[in-house]
């Protein structure tokens, strides 16, 4: 998509109620007239707000007059400063994270918005939640528990949060951690059994299908045919799940990340084809 629109980027450091740091970056049409809807995009599992495509995409959604914020989950282990938040510096904090952390780290930037609403030219009552993959799951978590959030959009969402067998399980524990490999860096990244514990303290919450089956705003589901890392049969689920209000996009021979990868080097007919759908979906009424 060619810039038509010079968009203001900002990046502010908010404190979750544990004083974890959560790094954000709002986009937006400084001469937009109109209040603009307000998007708030989730990263998923060994991601951040600035992998590949991400900050491509939310500009892009910002030249159309959307107010996007991107944000780092305060426990997803990249580092702080502008030198190192795009590298997996802080592992130890990766290490203890759990999806209850993330919907804190959520909760705390949708707080920051509700209470700035004089500082920016957004729309409050037009507040939609998206996320990719993992952080699918803990947009739609959210959005079945907060009435402020009038629309939801999946990328590649996850449609479960334990899908461990239970040998792993038994491993995990016993050892008191698991190791995930980025196959970027090549990074063995470890993550705690509190992960597990807090999944299965929060079974109901957590439960992706009756989360979906209590949405009844908006909803806009996409995935990619060729998805290797989560099948389309996680979006078919979650559509399923869903009301009439849920519309289910299959991006054909596409992958999990879209055919883009990081560093991001060029767009492809698939992202487009997301900004195009995610734009038409946030500004219809």
């Amino acid at each position: 998509m060619s810039v038509f629109k010079e968009i203001t980027t900002i990046t502010i450091k908010l404190l979750n109620k544990y004083e974890n740091i959560v790094n954000c970056t709002l986009r937006y049409n400084g001469m937009a007239k109109e209040k603009m809807p307000l998007l708030v995009f989730c990263h998923g599992f060994k991601g951040f707000k600035d992998w590949g495509c991400f900050p491509y995409l939310l500009e892009s959604l910002s030249e159309a007059d959307i107010f996007t914020v991107g944000f780092n989950f305060s426990h997803n282990g990249v580092g702080l400063t502008v030198t190192d938040e795009k590298e997996f510096t802080r592992l130890e904090m990766f290490e203890k994270n759990t999806i209850s952390k993330e919907l804190d780290d959520l909760d705390c930037v949708i707080k920051y918005l509700i209470n700035n609403t004089g500082l920016y030219n957004y729309d409050i009552d037009k507040l939609i939640l998206a996320g990719h993959s993992r952080g699918g799951a803990v947009a739609t978590i959210k959005t079945s528990e907060e009435e402020r959030i009038k629309k939801l959009i999946t990328l590649a969402s996850v449609d479960r949060l334990n899908y461990f067998s239970e040998r792993k399980l038994q491993e995990w524990k016993e050892k008191g951690y698991d190791e995930f490999e980025n196959t970027r860096t090549k990074q063995m990244m470890k993550m705690s059994y509190e992960y597990i514990e807090d999944l299965e303290k929060n079974k109901d919450r957590f439960d992706l299908i009756k989360a979906m089956e209590k949405i009844n705003v908006p909803t806009l589901i996409i995935h990619g045919t060729e998805d290797l890392t989560v099948p389309k049969k996680a979006a078919e689920n979650l559509y399923n799940a869903g009301d009439k209000n849920h519309t289910y996009l299959e991006l054909y021979q596409s992958s999990h990340t879209f055919g883009c990868e990081h560093p991001f080097k060029k767009t492809t007919t698939a992202l487009e084809n997301i900004i195009y759908r995610m734009i038409h979906f946030i500004t219809e009424k």
